[in-house]
């Protein structure tokens, strides 16, 4: 028994002694990793220095060392045997596995760690990109390059510059922190973080970016841009703008090849010059023939002092009309294009004042002057001439005075397919001459359930078509209009005129109609061939019907009490409006027509031929577009 315990202690003496020694080699420090050994390969000049606790190796003149894969080239070197540090002097060449080399005028490699610093034009390269700074540290168990103080890094045509960068060899990733900037030919990209793969040239967007290509600077704070196939995707509200206009959405996909660009969730294109803007929920937009095409609810805002005007339909596209180019109407489907051989082109118009209008003309013998004052003094009372002679005196007044239409050469329809299969639309038979603009002119087209709103005037139509070089807004297929709150305006085709983005005049041709609610289940009507409306302020102020004029008006005495109902027709009409009503009805050129008592109307005469009054259809609120 006292033999076995003899045996145990024996044997518990034996491990410890083996222990302490290998303790007491390096007091605190590691013990040497596996794998960790610098080999020497040689040198010109080797000193060995060994006093007190230095214990160091000198390398003069060509100097090679070696560590696994990895070999140390320098043209001198000290080496601390305790510590398994190297620093290296004078044209240091790092070369790991033949894959990455680095550079530098002075090298401090830590053997145990394996991480190297260099400074003095320090540079690192995998054959395809390089980076250089002021100090570089490389981790050789992990492959990591890294700088702390500012660098640079160069891939094909691309540089990449920012205060703290960390390369990983094995991903050919790159992320860069702080004042990072990409220059390239075609473009610069700036931001504080950046994560960008030098072999596929992906830069994944993590923090507020910048992307400026000259004519358009993109604002994003989120996705990727592929830097060599010129295709970004970018989230959280991305922006791109441009000298005319920005564009913002929850998404856009852009395709600098194609030039195509699609935003995607509340988009909003913004015309800066011409205060406009529109809204979609989705938007294709041509860079290169700076197009924007827009569905899911797109939606037209045009600012003008508190009435703006709203204009919502099925699909809004806009484009650039270019000097000298023939007008070219986009399909909806595939964006194919109809052209237009000729150009439309603009003639000027004469707006007269309201007060060079004849209006002293009644429909009684010129001896009833006590009639005559009767009717005068009556608000909305239609005069007309029945004497020949007389209506000859005031036609050369009339012909001088009045408004001049100018009747332009007619120029070739404009088809829009798709939009409006089997129908052919004159887009302008009157248009006023617009000054010349240094700025880009746009138009826009809304096709289908095309809705308007603004304060002062309502509308809707299947399609419209606008253009700034006129400032015309154009309506097709039953276009119908409500204005002063009680008028409402149709015709085959209608004209808005628009001047600093206000109203300004409406001509209605062919089949234009006027219905006015004078009263529960009464209304006022005229109707003719053409007519055109003047705008003052924000009301219709008079309008001018020509051809074939037809008009029922009921009439008010002082006190506000219905006295007739007129019926009358010739072939021109001068209607007068007064706070929203009509105030006062001049038929000129063989007028006929026939005065009902009020009491005595006859009801089934009172709505001229294809009366329709269409109040059902007029939008009500500026938020009924929105929805």
């Amino acid at each position: 028994m006292n033999q076995y315990i003899r045996s145990v202690l024996l044997l518990a003496v034996i491990c410890l002694a083996a222990i302490l020694p290998a303790h007491a080699q390096v007091p605190g420090q590691p013990a040497p990793k596996k794998g960790t050994v610098i080999e020497i390969l040689g040198a010109d000049t080797l000193q060995i220095i060994e006093k007190d606790t230095i214990n160091v190796t000198r390398f003069i003149g060509h100097a090679r060392f070696k560590q696994g894969t990895t070999l140390f080239f320098c043209d001198s070197a000290i080496k601390n045997n305790k510590t398994n540090i190297v620093d290296a002097y004078g044209n240091v060449h790092i070369n790991q596995a033949d894959s990455v080399h680095i550079y530098g005028n002075y090298l401090n490699y830590d053997g145990n760690t394996r991480i190297a610093i260099l400074r003095e034009n320090a540079r690192l390269t995998d054959g395809k990109v390089t980076i250089t700074g002021p100090e570089l540290q490389y981790d050789m168990n992990a492959k990591i390059g890294s700088y702390v103080k500012t660098g640079r890094l160069v891939n094909g045509k691309s540089v990449l510059t920012s205060d703290e960068g960390y390369y990983y060899t094995e991903t050919k990733e790159m992320h860069f922190q702080r004042n990072v900037v990409l220059v390239d030919p075609e473009y610069t990209l700036s931001t504080d973080a950046l994560l960008y793969n030098t072999e596929t040239k992906i830069a994944n967007i993590i923090a507020p970016t910048t992307i400026n290509e000259g004519k358009r600077i993109m604002y994003a704070t989120s996705g990727y841009y592929d830097t060599d196939k010129g295709y970004g995707n970018f989230g959280n509200r991305p922006t791109i703008e441009d000298s005319t206009g920005t564009l913002t959405a929850d998404n856009i996909e852009m395709d600098k090849l194609t030039g195509f660009a699609y935003a995607t969730g509340n988009m909003v294109y913004k015309d800066t010059v011409r205060k406009m803007s529109l809204l979609a929920n989705h938007g294709t937009v041509n860079q290169k023939e700076k197009t924007l095409l827009a569905t899911q609810k797109p939606l037209l805002i045009m600012e003008k002092g508190k009435d703006t005007m709203y204009l919502a339909a099925d699909t809004l596209f806009t484009g650039v009309i270019r000097h000298g180019d023939s007008l070219s109407i986009p399909s909806v489907a595939g964006l194919k294009k109809e052209p237009v051989k000729e150009p439309l082109r603009a003639v000027k118009t004469i707006r007269p004042p309201r007060e060079h209008i004849p209006i002293g003309i009644s429909l009684i013998n010129q001896g009833d002057s006590l009639a005559r004052k009767q009717l005068d003094s009556v608000p909305g009372t239609i005069m007309m001439m029945a004497a020949d002679s007389a209506l000859a005196k005031t036609k050369d007044k009339l012909d001088s005075n009045r408004v001049k239409l100018v009747k332009m050469a007619q120029p070739p329809p404009v088809v829009m397919k798709d939009s409006l299969p089997g129908i052919k639309h004159h887009a302008d038979s009157m248009a006023l001459s617009a000054p010349k603009d240094t700025a880009e002119q746009r138009y826009i087209l809304a096709y289908h359930h095309v809705r308007m709103f603004s304060d002062s005037l309502q509308g809707v139509a299947d399609s419209v078509y606008y253009s700034t070089k006129d400032s015309i807004f154009r309506f097709f297929r039953d276009p119908v209009m409500w204005s002063n709150n009680t008028s409402q305006l149709s015709a085959d085709t209608m004209l808005l005129f628009t001047k600093n983005q206000a109203a300004d005049k409406v001509l209605m041709i062919k089949n234009a109609f006027i219905i006015n609610e004078a009263g529960p289940e009464m209304y006022n009507q005229v109707k003719g061939n053409t007519i055109t409306g003047y705008v003052l302020g924000e009301s219709i102020d008079w309008m001018h019907v020509e051809g074939n004029a037809e008009t029922i008006n009921y009439v008010k005495d002082q006190g506000g009490a219905y006295m007739s109902v007129n019926k009358a027709q010739c072939g021109i009409i001068n209607i007068f409006f007064k706070k929203g009503e009509v105030d006062k009805v001049v038929l000129i050129k063989d007028p006929e027509g026939t005065v009902y008592p009020f009491t005595q109307r006859p009801k089934d005469q009172l709505q001229l031929d294809n009366f329709h009054w269409d109040i059902k259809r007029k939008p009500k609120t500026k938020y009924e577009l929105m929805q």
